[in-house]
């Protein structure tokens, strides 16, 4: 009988306990009222997820100036490659990208230098031009009058995420520029 009585009561407490928790005080039960009397009628319209501004994107990548160089990272506490910089910035601002420089030329809408835009992805032979393939990746940081300049993980005389103008040297490494914003 005890074995019976047990569950029983065990039962009833715990069912009258779940009750307790769903009755709201009347004072709360105004608040309620009143916040939800306050609320728009109409969902405000989210902003789309791709919104993201050159000047926000470019603002976080400035934010790593100075992060050394560290071949296959992606990491800001232990460096960055190229391609790894890269993703990490977009990744912040919800864009599925690659990891890897060679991966970037079938990623965003392949464009032109000229119709060039902050934040599109500059896609560069590796260190050697006269190989033509893919090895390195940066970002456009400033279009102006003195031409193209990006940033980048540079694993040359910076050793680190550095700004670098679209020079001769870069110029002759030059494969593909691709927009992803």
């Amino acid at each position: 009988m005890k074995k019976i009585i047990i569950p029983i009561l065990f039962f009833i407490l715990s069912a009258t306990a779940g009750k307790t928790q769903t009755i709201i005080p009347s004072q709360y039960q105004e608040l309620i009222k009143s916040l939800i009397s306050n609320l728009p009628k109409e969902p405000r319209e989210l902003v789309k997820e791709n919104e993201t501004s050159s000047e926000s994107l470019i603002d976080f990548a400035k934010s790593m100036l100075g992060i050394r160089y560290r071949y296959a990272t992606s990491n800001p506490k232990l460096g960055f490659d190229c391609s790894g910089f890269v993703s990490y910035v977009f990744s912040n601002f919800g864009f599925k990208v690659p990891r890897s420089s060679r991966e970037f030329s079938y990623t965003g809408k392949e464009t032109t230098l000229e119709d060039a835009k902050v934040g599109d992805v500059l896609i560069f032979t590796g260190s050697n031009s006269r190989v033509r393939r893919i090895g390195h990746v940066g970002i456009v940081y400033s279009i102006d009058s003195d031409g193209i300049k990006f940033i980048h993980a540079s694993s040359g005389k910076a050793h680190s995420v550095t700004i670098t103008p679209l020079n001769g040297h870069y110029k002759s490494r030059f494969m593909k520029i691709v927009s992803i914003l």
